[in-house]
């Protein structure tokens, strides 16, 4: 039971890692289309971690 949940910790960790590096390199236009504020990025990255 532990090992799943160190490993499911570590793929959400993965996950909100990448999400917050694809939203970084978006433009500040493109994050406005999207209705996301570059300040709001590391929120919205937890968000995409929660199934």
């Amino acid at each position: 039971m532990q090992f799943s949940s160190f490993t499911e910790s570590y793929r959400n960790w993965r996950q909100y890692r990448k999400t917050v590096g694809e939203l970084s390199r978006l433009s500040r236009r493109e994050l406005d289309d999207l209705g996301i504020a570059p300040y709001d990025i590391p929120h919205v990255a937890r968000r995409s971690t929660r199934g």
